[in-house]
């Protein structure tokens, strides 16, 4: 099992938190340390779809004139400005067997899908 996130991220402690205290065994990366790729984020846009791979409730985004926001609304954009900014990737995600199963962190998912 793969978590996907920044380490000051407080919903990404409170995954890993979780997962700690459920026995679940994960390698982390670190989005900020060792970036994101293009495919990897396709691959979660197939999954979860665009829309929510992005989090416009985040600072990063919010920061950006509303100009530049519009602007961010295509699959293409959103990749360039993910890959630029990568605070902006809504967090925590968890891979399972190499399939993306999670985004976010809601307790109720995790113990439906990881117990």
């Amino acid at each position: 099992m793969k978590l996907y996130g920044i380490p000051n991220c407080n919903t990404v402690k409170k995954a890993q938190d979780w997962l700690k205290n459920n026995g679940s065994e994960y390698e982390f990366h670190d989005f900020k340390k060792k970036g994101i790729t293009a495919e990897k984020l396709t691959e979660w846009f197939n999954t979860f779809g665009w829309e929510k791979v992005i989090n416009k409730a985040g600072l990063t985004f919010k920061k950006l004139t509303k100009e530049e926001q519009a602007k961010i609304n295509t699959p293409d954009a959103v990749i360039e400005y993910l890959l630029a900014n990568t605070s902006a990737i809504k967090r925590p995600i968890v891979e399972k067997d190499g399939k993306a199963i999670l985004l976010g962190f809601k307790e109720e998912e995790y113990q439906a899908l990881l117990k």
